[in-house]
C-alpha cells in the first residue's frame, strides 16, 4: 500500500548505526569462494570433477572474484576438475578474469608436483595463483609441523621437545619463504600465502610472517580463524594491527569458520578494519560447523551496512542455494537466513494480518532482492484474514465450483485448517521425517563399520589368493 508518511519516517533504517564504519571502497573487495575445497570437506560431500564445474560456472555467474579449487596434485579427479574449469573460462563459460587458485604446501616437493599436473592440463604457472601455506601459532608450528622443521633446519627429532618456541618460528618464516622464492622462480606470477590457526596465534609474529613473505615475491597474505574461535572484539584486535603494519596495496584475505556462528559478522568487521578479501562458501557448506556462508554475508553488507559488490547477482542467491542443495546432498534449514525455504513465510495471524497491509512490516530482508517471494503457510496460527484474503484472490475459480465467499465460510474454512494441521500432528510423521534426514544424510558418507567391511572383503580376497 502506499504510506502516507515516508518509509523512513515510519521506521529506522539500520545503516544508520552503520554509515560512518571505513569499509575500503566496494569495487575493492574480492569475493573468495572455497566451495571446491572447503565446502567439499563437509563430511558426507564428494562432487566429481563435472559437478565441480557446474559449480564454478554457477559462481562465475553470480559474481565471485577468486575460485580455490583445492590440490590438483592430489589426485586425477582434482586435475580433471582445473582443467574443465580452465577449459570454461577459454570458451567464455566461465569469466575470464576470475582468478583461480591451487594450493599446495610450503616444499618444494609440493610446488614441483602442482606445477607438473598444470603442465599435464596445458595450464600455465602463471595462469592461476598458487596458495602456499603452513602453520601460524605456536601449537601448530612446534607439534604439528615441527619434524618437519626440525629436518629442514639440520636438527635431530630428539630436540623436538627441548627447542624453543622461537627457533620453530624462525624455521617456519624461512621455509614459507624458500617455498615462495621456488615458486616465483618457476614462473609463478601469484602467490597467497599464510599460516594456519591464525586466530590462536601471535599477531606481531604473523605480521612479520606476511612482510618476509611479501618480500620474497607473496602478493597476497591470508589471515585464517582455522577453528572458528574469534569474536568480533578479537577480530577487530587483530585485524587492525595486521592493517596498520603492511602497505596499503596489499590485499590482505580474510578466512573465517562458523563453529560459534560467527563467522558472518567476524567477516564484515575484518573487512571494516581494511582487509578487501572474503573467503566465503555456498549455502556455508565446510568443515564442522562450515565456513562464511556467501549468502549472509553479501546480504549483510548491502542491506546493513550499505556496502553493495559490483556486479555481483543478489537475485540469484536462492537459486543457487537449491542448486548447491542438489550437488552435495544436503539440504540446509528451512530457517537458514535469506535462502531458507521458510524464511519468506508467515503463518502466523498477527503477522499475516500485517503481511497483507505491507511485507514490510515483518520482512527485514527485501525477498526480492535475493530472489525470494513472501507466502504464507495455513496451520494452527492461521488466523481469519489471511484465510479471507486467500478465498477472495481464488473468488472465480471457487464461484465456478458454486461456492460463495463470505464471512461465513471464511470462518468454517479457518476451523477446518486448525482441525487438519492438529491431526496431522497427532500422527507421529514429523517424527518418521527427522529420522528419515538423518538416516539419508549418514548414507552420503561411509561409516566406521563400512570401512571394517570393506577390510574384511578385501582381507578375505588377499587370503583366498595366497
Amino acid at each position: 500500500m502506499e504510506f502516507k508518511e515516508p518509509i523512513e519516517q515510519l521506521i529506522r533504517d539500520p545503516r544508520d548505526f552503520t554509515r560512518d564504519i571505513p569499509f575500503p571502497p566496494a569495487s575493492e573487495l574480492r569475493i573468495y569462494d572455497t566451495s571446491l575445497r572447503d565446502g567439499e570437506q563437509m563430511p558426507g560431500i564428494a562432487y566429481t570433477p563435472e559437478q565441480k564445474y557446474e559449480i564454478c560456472r554457477k559462481l562465475s555467474d553470480i559474481g565471485v572474484h577468486i575460485m580455490d579449487v583445492g590440490f590438483p596434485a592430489v589426485s586425477q579427479d582434482e586435475r580433471q576438475s582445473l582443467q574443465l574449469i580452465m577449459q570454461g573460462k577459454r570458451k567464455g563459460e566461465i569469466r575470464g578474469d576470475l582468478d583461480v587458485v591451487v594450493m599446495c604446501r610450503s616444499n618444494a616437493k609440493d610446488i614441483d608436483a602442482t606445477l607438473r599436473a598444470l603442465d599435464d592440463i596445458d595450464v600455465a604457472p602463471g595462469d592461476v595463483t598458487f596458495f602456499i601455506f603452513t602453520s601460524g601459532s605456536d601449537l601448530h608450528m612446534k607439534y604439528k609441523i615441527g619434524k618437519t622443521l626440525l629436518a629442514r633446519e639440520g636438527k635431530s627429532e630428539s630436540e623436538w621437545l627441548e627447542l624453543p618456541l622461537s627457533f620453530y618460528r624462525t624455521a617456519n618464516i624461512r621455509m614459507q619463504c624458500d617455498a615462495i622464492r621456488y615458486a616465483r622462480g618457476k614462473g609463478v606470477r601469484f602467490v597467497e600465502f599464510g599460516g594456519e590457526d591464525g586466530s590462536r596465534g601471535d599477531v606481531d609474529y604473523f605480521i612479520e610472517l606476511f612482510r618476509e613473505g611479501i618480500k620474497a615475491g607473496g602478493t597476497r597474505p591470508s589471515w585464517p580463524d582455522t577453528v572458528g574461535c574469534l569474536t568480533p572484539e578479537a577480530t577487530r584486535w587483530f585485524c587492525s594491527r595486521i592493517v596498520a603494519a603492511l602497505p596499503p596495496d596489499i590485499p590482505l584475505l580474510n578466512h573465517f569458520h562458523n563453529d560459534y556462528g560467527l563467522a558472518t559478522i567476524n567477516c564484515i568487521t575484518s573487512l571494516a578494519c581494511g582487509f578487501k578479501a572474503f573467503t566465503v562458501t555456498a549455502n556455508g557448506y565446510g568443515e564442522r560447523a562450515g565456513n562464511v556462508p556467501l549468502h549472509q554475508v553479501m546480504t549483510a553488507l548491502r542491506v546493513l551496512y550499505g556496502v553493495e559488490i559490483p556486479g555481483f547477482k543478489y537475485e540469484k542467491l536462492r537459486e543457487l542455494a537449491r542448486f548447491m542443495e542438489s550437488m552435495s546432498g544436503f539440504p540446509i534449514e528451512a530457517h537458514e537466513p535469506i535462502i531458507g525455504a521458510n524464511v519468506f513465510s508467515h503463518e502466523s495471524g498477527i503477522h499475516t494480518h500485517a503481511m497483507l497491509i505491507d511485507p514490510r512490516m515483518y520482512e527485514a530482508v527485501p525477498a526480492r532482492l535475493v530472489g525470494g517471494q513472501m507466502q504464507f503457510i495455513f496451520g494452527k496460527h492461521s488466523g481469519l484474514a489471511v484465510i479471507d484474503s486467500t478465498l477472495r484472490k481464488h473468488e472465480l475459480r471457487l464461484a465456478a465450483a458454486g461456492v460463495k465467499v463470505d464471512d461465513s465460510l471464511s470462518k468454517r474454512v479457518l476451523e477446518e485448517v486448525k482441525r487438519v494441521r492438529e491431526e496431522r500432528a497427532r500422527t507421529g510423521h514429523v517424527a518418521d521425517i527427522v529420522t528419515r534426514y538423518y538416516d539419508d544424510m549418514r548414507r552420503l558418507g561411509l561409516t566406521e563399520d563400512d570401512v571394517i567391511r570393506i577390510a574384511e572383503g578385501l582381507g578375505s580376497s588377499t587370503a583366498a589368493a595366497v
